[in-house]
């Protein structure tokens, strides 16, 4: 049978749903946890709970942008090596289902972070707006269907903050759009390679980039990252200690140069931060250091 005609059973269809919405992919979402990180002695129980269910609803409602694009791009992911094993490139899924179970959820998600900061509910409804945008039209614009990727992180980071009512620095959103610029230049570097000779065919803005030209947007927001993020250590209004964490962001930083250029990874951020050990332990090394020093020199 025709992979495209190849409905799963009814039984299949709630795990497909679920895969639809990539969880795989949640790992992004962590992000939200960075309020509570550089703010948690005032943190409670209570902060706590919110920033878990802020998590988790930041995650549905991501799942949901996540089903418009593959519906978009469910033609285009047939011809992908990776994606046309998604659940609607691959025919499993009804494209009509997974729109109706979409629009339940986010409308659900939607009603429940009213009730934790109406802020947040507008946050959430950005997000969708701008990466629903992207899926239909921005991510054929050379340089800034990038910057929308990083836009994604920095609304991510700032949901953090509305959910536990604490504030960012503009040092630390600056920090959190480099250095989210950087990843999604390493995904685009690396979507080139793949698919280089048949860059066209898939994603139609690839054709405007060239690997020497994300090659030097890397190396720029390399450098602005690492200066930017040793200000925020020294202007955040916090210890001056936090300055012992740059070594491990530029560890960090240097490793995925490494893992791009040199392993050829980097399509997919979120399944690095679990396959490569060293990155993995220099997160928890970070996130260690930092509770550590604000604890003690605070």
């Amino acid at each position: 049978m025709n992979t495209r005609e190849a409905a799963a059973p009814l039984m299949q269809v709630p795990s497909l749903l679920f895969k639809q919405l990539r969880p795989k992919q949640w790992t992004k979402n962590l992000l939200i946890f960075a309020a509570p990180l550089f703010s948690f002695e005032t943190v409670n129980a209570s902060s706590l709970i919110d920033s878990i269910v802020g998590f988790f609803l930041l995650c549905f409602v991501s799942g949901c942008v996540y089903i418009v694009n593959d519906y978009m791009d469910r033609e285009a992911d047939r011809n992908h090596p990776i994606k046309r094993h998604r659940p609607m490139a691959s025919g499993e899924l009804s494209p009509a289902l997974a729109l109706l179970f979409g629009a339940l959820l986010l409308s659900t998600s939607l009603v429940i972070s009213y009730f934790l900061n109406p802020l947040f509910t507008a946050l959430l409804v950005l997000y969708f707006a701008m990466n629903v945008a992207y899926s239909l039209r921005l991510k054929h614009v050379v340089i800034i269907d990038i910057m929308i990727i990083a836009a994604g992180f920095v609304l991510r980071a700032i949901a953090g903050g509305l959910v536990i009512h604490v504030p960012f620095t503009p040092w630390f959103l600056l920090c959190t759009m480099l250095l989210s610029l950087f990843l999604a230049i390493g995904k685009r570097r690396h979507e080139l390679v793949l698919l280089e000779n048949e860059k066209t065919s898939h994603r139609k803005v690839l054709e405007h980039y060239s690997v020497e030209l994300l090659d030097q947007f890397s190396s720029i927001v390399t450098t602005a990252t690492i200066i930017s993020y040793s200000l925020f250590t020294f202007t955040s209004g916090r210890t001056i200690h936090l300055m012992w964490t740059i070594p491990l962001v530029i560890y960090g930083m240097f490793r995925y140069l490494y893992l791009i250029h040199i392993e050829k990874k980097g399509g997919a951020p979120d399944r690095i931060l679990f396959e490569d050990m060293h990155i993995l332990v220099t997160v928890l090394v970070y996130v260690g250091s930092v509770i550590g020093i604000l604890a003690y020199f605070e």
